[in-house]
């Protein structure tokens, strides 16, 4: 991995901002970490070459552990942390009030460049940056757990933050490794949590309900949903299920998710405008031609999750 000269600071020393300097330094940025916590401070390092040498033993570095530590900092001021940095990422606890506090003095110990991206996996940038001369600066740059094992980061802008400061943070992220999706607009719970929300409260309406047990809810998700949503997702899924794409399962399921939803009190039917949309990007994305080769795409990934699955004599 070749050496990088652009810094990234990391803000708190938990366990997501130890996962972003490995993220980071694993990329080859220089990475200084901060935490007002001397004893957190003490236990980063270690921390680290742990997450390190368990990533060595399952093929994942091209670098040796200790190679990769090197490049990471652990720093007890706040200002020589962010001094120079690129990108600084936020990681303290989900609290607005601490959030407001920390971006107020970010804001006047980094230069008018820098990338501010906070964790929050709730709090919106446009609270967390409300009343800032850095607003424009600001923006949620929202992980999965741990960042360095899911690569997704859902980059989410206010209406304050600038354009530039969105493509300078995608950037970072796509070169660190990471799968950045930009958010078109601010809403609870970004596209993560309101995806992860869905499938939750109707697995807990299934438990309540007395139609399956917890156990029977993730044995279909695990054995069955989830391995398929490990390398597509919901849309491809829906588009590579039935013949004729995704267009034709609108047609032949939306009534039956319909009702689904209204038991629910959900009322969100899938409008003829609306499967257009869909289906007019699903084709940009694979053309109608090559559907077939990508069904067989499908079954080939599924063997070899079926294969890795598939119990070993001891």
């Amino acid at each position: 991995m070749p050496e990088q000269t652009e810094k990234i600071a990391v803000i708190g020393g938990g366990s997501i901002g130890v996962a972003f300097a490995l993220v980071f330094a694993r990329a080859g940025h220089p990475v200084t970490v901060f935490d007002p916590e001397s004893a957190r401070r003490v236990a980063i390092p270690a921390e680290l070459i742990a997450k390190l040498e368990s990533l060595r033993r399952s093929g994942l570095l091209e670098e040796s552990p200790a190679v990769i530590a090197a490049r990471v900092g652990i720093e007890a001021s706040l200002p020589a942390a962010v001094a120079d940095a690129v990108l600084v990422q936020e990681c303290v606890p989900e609290r607005l009030d601490v959030k407001q506090l920390l971006f107020a003095e970010l804001g006047e110990a980094t230069g008018p460049d820098t990338v501010l991206a906070s964790s929050s996996s709730a709090i919106p940038a446009s609270q967390s940056s409300a009343g800032l001369a850095a607003a424009d600066r600001i923006l949620v740059a929202h992980p999965g757990n741990p960042p360095f094992l899911l690569p997704v980061i859902e980059l989410v802008p206010s209406p304050a933050t600038r354009a530039d400061t969105v493509a300078t943070a995608h950037r970072l992220y796509a070169g660190a490794g990471m799968s950045p999706v930009t958010v078109a607009r601010e809403t609870e719970g970004f596209v993560f949590n309101r995806l992860q929300g869905a499938v939750l409260r109707e697995a807990y309406a299934l438990v309540r309900d007395g139609v399956a047990t917890v156990e029977d809810i993730d044995t279909v998700m695990r054995d069955g949903l989830g391995r398929r949503w490990s390398f597509m997702g919901p849309f491809e899924t829906a588009d590579l299920n039935t013949r004729g794409g995704i267009a034709s399962h609108a047609k032949k399921m939306g009534p039956a998710y319909e009702r689904m939803g209204a038991e629910r009190g959900q009322h969100d039917p899938w409008t003829p405008g609306l499967v257009a949309e869909v289906e007019r990007q699903r084709r940009t994305l694979l053309p109608q031609h090559q559907w077939e080769d990508r069904v067989a795409w499908r079954d080939e990934q599924l063997q070899r999750l079926a294969a890795l699955h598939r119990p070993v004599d001891l």
